[in-house]
């Protein structure tokens, strides 16, 4: 099987995946009375499992939902020591380099990766660790806040393989790293 690191993310206009008080209330910006998935639920049937750092972890298991992901989660930290509780078998902490946690998650079976939270996409981009990206803009600037991008050692080219238009104002550009 070939191995795959996704990322599907929304950013505001000038690029920013939340706001400067961490919020992401503004991902709602644009009215979706009929709850439009936007490729979601596509792109999460393609994937094996996710891999996120602790702060998106943490943003997920405050929501008020049920946990919302029947594969594995990997949580990055190096501040975690132990999954709560209440969703040990659903998380699992992965600790030390990305090539070695990569490393341990594919022996486990778990190819086709689903890389969330910012400073992960960051990271694993600072690696050219990153084969796709999904990339949703919401028609609004923050004007500051997390930006999805930072400085990377070298220049990593992708192409763009589609672009789809929901709710008439927002667009998904979907983009496939070139090597």
């Amino acid at each position: 099987m070939n191995k795959k690191n996704s990322v599907f993310i929304a950013t505001s206009i000038d690029g920013y995946i939340a706001d400067k008080n961490g919020g992401i209330d503004w991902l709602h910006a644009i009215p979706n009375p009929e709850n439009e998935d936007m490729g979601y639920e596509a792109f999460m049937n393609k994937i094996d499992a996710l891999v996120m750092g602790r702060r998106t972890f943490e943003t997920v298991v405050g929501f008020d939902v049920d946990w919302p992901y029947d594969k594995p989660v990997f949580v990055l930290s190096n501040s975690l020591n132990e999954i709560p509780e209440s969703h040990k078998g659903k998380a699992f902490l992965v600790k030390g380099t990305l090539s070695k946690i990569l490393e341990d998650i594919h022996k486990k079976g778990f190819n086709r990766l689903y890389i969330d939270g910012g400073t992960t996409i960051r990271n694993f981009l600072k690696e050219d660790l990153i084969d796709e990206m999904i990339l949703t803009t919401i028609p609004i600037l923050l004007g500051g806040g997390a930006p999805l991008f930072a400085k990377i050692p070298h220049e990593l080219k992708f192409e763009l393989m589609e672009t789809k238009t929901y709710l008439k104002q927002i667009a998904q550009n979907h983009y496939k790293r070139k090597k």
